[in-house]
């Protein structure tokens, strides 16, 4: 299995497991193993209002906690971290969803983030 493909997933596990964390404080804990987990983590806030401004209909707190996983790694990769091609980045994307989530879920994040490609790539 590729290298980065099984950093991914680690990433996704750690954000996956966080998502039930109630604890605030244990939420921003920095990951020494995971430097995208610390980054996804340190920018949340920016993370997230990039998914909602490109998936309105769906609160934060109501899509599957596979798919919002998934969306802020590939949303930090995409606008912060800035190391692959877009292309490269939306196709794991939705590798991950179709391995990991639901039957709808790789739809779900094609969507959100062809979205937001759209956005990042036309001139203003």
């Amino acid at each position: 299995m590729d290298n980065r493909h099984t950093k991914r997933l680690h990433t996704i596990q750690n954000l996956y497991a966080l998502c039930f964390e109630a604890d605030e404080e244990k939420r921003s804990i920095p990951h020494k193993d995971d430097e995208s987990t610390s980054q996804i983590l340190k920018n949340l806030e920016t993370i997230d209002q990039h998914i909602q401004d490109h998936a309105p209909k769906y609160p934060i707190d109501k899509i599957s906690k596979i798919d919002i996983s998934i969306l802020r790694l590939a949303v930090y990769e995409l606008l912060i971290e800035k190391k692959e091609p877009m292309k490269v980045i939306i196709n794991e994307a939705i590798e991950l969803a179709k391995e990991l989530g639901n039957d709808r879920s790789y739809s779900f994040v094609n969507a959100v983030l062809g979205s937001l490609n759209t956005e990042v790539t036309t001139p203003k």
